[in-house]
């Protein structure tokens, strides 16, 4: 436990207030199962896997990541016209359907992660700045922060859509501290992205705390240590030595 409070905190969304990616595969599944019958000789497990292969080769460009994550629901389409093109089956329509009902169900299967407003608000009442700093469109991201209520835990929120530039562009975090008025070494920065999250704030001199949701550990070949890892942000008040005002 650190015994000298962060002036500020800066935090990712998804994946690390909201559980964004936990039932990404279930919900591809069940998606192909409902598409299974018009998928000709390919069964619901086959179309699963070259997503799942697809989605991979797409989002590993930065370019291409930087497209898609701007219009997410189009980026599907494109992905899943790869994908039936490699299995032979010439359906733009199917295509845009199988994508379209993914996209449309997609939010639905986000929850706020167990402890994460509790945890916004043992942070607020020991008078550390919070800031939240999200990639996507403003649209996407202000409708996921509106629906679980998260505007007033923070003294500053960032989105890509709406900065013009996200991370891990270091003009991010920069003016993010900018905005919050402290300095980079008296901020930390929690998300779950190592080479995003992790390592560009500890360039600036900031503290990052990796957020393992899979509880994976680091990969074996990682060039990124972070100063401090969690399985949840609902172990940060542990980390700080903080309590509420019940000594909970």
């Amino acid at each position: 436990m650190r015994s000298r409070l962060p002036q500020a905190i800066l935090f990712d969304l998804d994946d690390t207030i909201i559980a964004y990616d936990a039932h990404t595969d279930a919900l591809w599944k069940s998606v192909c199962d409902r598409f299974a019958p018009c998928l000709h000789s390919h069964s619901a497990e086959e179309l699963f896997q070259a997503i799942h292969k697809t989605a991979d080769w797409f989002w590993s460009d930065p370019e291409r990541h930087l497209r898609g994550r701007m219009n997410l629901p189009t980026a599907r389409r494109e992905i899943m016209t790869i994908v039936l093109d490699g299995l032979g089956i010439k359906a733009s329509d199917l295509a845009m359907r199988i994508a379209d009902t993914y996209s449309d169900e997609r939010e639905d299967w986000t929850f706020l992660i167990p402890g994460a407003k509790e945890t916004l608000d043992l942070l607020k009442e020991h008078q550390i700045k919070l800031a939240l700093v999200t990639n996507g469109s403003a649209e996407s991201q202000r409708r996921k922060i509106q629906k679980f209520g998260l505007e007033p835990f923070f003294d500053y929120i960032l989105i890509e859509g709406e900065y013009g530039f996200g991370k891990p562009n270091r003009r991010v975090f920069e003016h993010t501290v900018t905005m919050l008025g402290v300095p980079a070494g008296q901020a930390w920065m929690v998300g779950d992205n190592l080479e995003w999250e992790i390592s560009v704030p500890q360039q600036l001199g900031m503290f990052a705390v990796w957020v393992d949701w899979r509880n994976q550990g680091l990969p074996s070949q990682s060039a990124v240590t972070p100063d401090l890892i969690v399985g949840s942000i609902a172990r940060l008040p542990h980390h700080l030595g903080i309590r509420n005002s019940n000594g909970e």
